[in-house]
Order: C-alpha cells, then structure tokens, then sequence
C-alpha cells in the first residue's frame, strides 16, 4: 500500500512539472515582439543645500562667532527663510571646532548647512552673508522633492512608447499587436552633471549691483528605461 502510495505521488509530481513544463514551453513559442523604449527628462532642482561656515579668522577675530551667527540668523530671516527648518549645524556633535593658530591665539568656527528652494533665493543668501563677513559658503548637493513621483511617471511613459514602437513595426506586416506577455524595469537613473558653483564668474559681475543675484543651477536629467514583450495576433 505504502509503494502504491509513493508511485501515485511520483505520477502527481511529474505531472505538475510536465504542466508547468508545457505553460512555459507555450509562452517561448508563441509568436512575440519585443522592443525596448527609454524616455527622460529634466527637471530643475528644488533643493539646495550649502555649507555656511563661520570663522573669526574672516574678520581677523575682530568678531565673535556668536555675533556671526546672530547676523547671519537676521540676514537669513529677512529673506524669507525659516532658520528653524532650514538651518543645522553640520556637525551636531560639536558646537566648535577650534583652531590652534600659536600657541596663545585660539580661532573658533562653526559649521552650518543650509536649505533653500530656488536659485534666486541662493544668489540672495550667499550676497546677504557675504556683506555681513561670512564668504565661506559651497554648494553641497541639489536634489528635486518629487523625484520618486516622477520616476513612476517615467516608466509610464516608458511603457506607452513601448507599445507605439511595437505597433509601428506590426504595421508594415499587417498584424496586430495582442497584450504584454513580459514587462521589465531595466532601470530609472538620476543623471548627475557637474554641478556649477552656487557663486563664481556671474556672481563677480553681480557682486557691485544691488540687484538679487538669480544663481543658475544645472538641471537634473532623470530616464527610465523598460523591456517589454508582446504577442502578436
């Protein structure tokens, strides 16, 4: 009974292997299309991050740090931005880093990473601390808010123009295009160009006019690409 058993459950697994073996085997041999599409864009960035350091040694220490600090907090809040938000230390560990120039002469800094949202905004931050005796300020990083949004609307239209490629190479064979038997997300990649300098050249030339100067960021390219294969009727 037991070797009666074990042979019917041998026969049951052969025949579910046998089934899964001919569904794979029927979908390989079906007549299919397969096209690869890839769409981008740019988008501006929304996100601006700069350091803003502050050293005595930018006014010869004629100037606290603390009174750097209190200016640049005033200069930043006129401009319309939340220190609260948009203002950290970097380094959240340490208040200070001291800077031994001999041995009787002690020179404190303190680090700030700063968050704004458009390049006009930028140019006015970085003009604003400049006039105040901060210059220590870099670009850190740009990002777009909406990136994983638009990553999603990417492959959607990745997808579309897929499906108008495939029809296109049905159309001078007179068949058509059945539906999507394999659809694969190869990638969806941030393209990261070198990013200009928050201040340089342009902001040199605008640097003697009392005109907000408007920082020109590099644009982020984000594509997506898919493989997608059809049946063809």
């Amino acid at each position: 009974m037991k070797q009666i058993t074990k042979i019917a459950l041998l026969l049951l697994f052969f025949a579910v292997s046998l089934a899964g073996h001919s569904q794979t085997k029927n979908f390989i041999d079906q007549p299919y299309l397969e096209t690869t599409a890839r769409v981008d864009t740019l988008v501006v960035p929304d996100r601006i991050h700069m350091s803003v350091l502050i050293t005595e040694a930018d006014t010869k220490g004629r100037t606290s740090v603390e009174k750097l600090e209190n200016r640049m907090a005033t200069e930043l809040k006129a401009l319309g931005i939340d220190t609260d938000k948009q203002l950290s230390l970097s380094d959240l560990g340490s208040n200070f880093k001291k800077y031994f120039l001999r041995k009787t002469d002690i020179q404190k800094s303190k680090e700030y990473l700063l968050v704004v949202y458009d390049g006009l905004t930028a140019g006015r931050a970085i003009q604003a601390l400049e006039s105040i005796g901060i210059a220590n300020v870099n670009l850190v990083k740009t990002e777009y808010s909406k990136i994983e949004e638009l990553k999603i609307a990417l492959r959607k239209q990745a997808v579309g123009k897929a499906k108008t490629q495939a029809e296109a190479m049905l159309e001078p064979l007179n068949q058509n295009l059945g539906r999507a038997l394999f659809i694969s997300d190869l990638n969806t990649n941030i393209v990261r160009f070198q990013q200009r300098a928050a201040y340089g050249l342009e902001y040199a030339k605008a640097a003697d006019s009392s005109q907000p100067l408007a920082v020109e960021f590099e644009k982020i390219k984000v594509e997506s690409t898919v493989n997608v294969k059809f049946a063809m009727e």
